[in-house]
């Protein structure tokens, strides 16, 4: 998962960033969201990041369960850049976003076609830009595989999913860390604890620990009988 050459390069990052807040949806850098998107602010959200450079800031807000249209949002988020883009025949959007780097939220600015718009600030996540293998070990990241693989076939049969073993065991280091870290259905708080961890190493390290700990919670609340069918 080498940082792709078309990508924007450090010095080029927008300084103002429009903004999707989403609860639950966790964006990583390198990762790939897909998107539904039809609500008229954020068609032209995307119709504006498409005529640009193509990057959206991915926020979850502070109260998931907030209904304001425009919720308090956590300081620290994904930015990605529109790697796909189809549009339906009623109107809407499906695009994907591939994550390039994390950013933090310095002011929000005055909004433009109905979506909201941030002052965004890079420094902090460089090395989210940095080739996983450059960071040392046989993926840069330090997993604890067999940990990790233990503790994923008890919490997948807990949250009943089918999963495609010979691909996860074919999946290198980070890019199934990033992907699990995205698509499991950890808690907001979870996932945006996930996006603001140091590094890699220190994400895999969570993984597992939220792994370990939804099946421990998942024993104690079914009388230990959790995994049982």
């Amino acid at each position: 998962m080498s940082r792709n050459p078309i990508d924007p390069s450090p010095d080029r990052f927008p300084r103002q960033l429009p903004i999707f807040p989403l609860a639950g949806v966790l964006l990583l850098p390198r990762g790939r969201l897909p998107l539904n998107i039809f609500e008229p602010r954020y068609l032209a959200m995307v119709e504006d990041a498409l005529a640009g450079d193509r990057m959206i800031g991915m926020v979850q807000p502070t109260d998931p369960a907030c209904r304001l249209r425009e919720p308090a949002v956590y300081g620290t988020g994904c930015a990605g850049r529109i790697t796909s883009f189809a549009e339906t025949e009623d109107g809407r959007y499906i695009i994907t976003l591939t994550g390039v780097s994390r950013f933090a939220i310095m002011r929000e600015l005055e909004g433009q076609r109905g979506y909201r718009r941030v002052a965004a600030d890079w420094d902090r996540f460089s090395g989210d830009l940095i080739d996983p293998l450059e960071r040392g070990g046989a993926d840069g990241c330090g997993l604890d595989r067999a940990r990790l693989l233990a503790g994923l076939k008890g919490y997948f049969r807990m949250q009943g999913l089918s999963v495609d073993w010979k691909a996860i065991d074919g999946t290198p280091d980070e890019r199934l860390v990033t992907s699990l870290a995205m698509i499991c259905p950890f808690s907001p708080s979870e996932k945006q604890a996930l996006l603001e961890t140091p590094d890699l190493p220190e994400r895999a390290k969570l993984l597992i620990a939220l792994v370990e700990m939804a099946i421990l919670d998942g024993h104690e609340g079914d009388g230990g009988n959790a995994l049982r069918h």
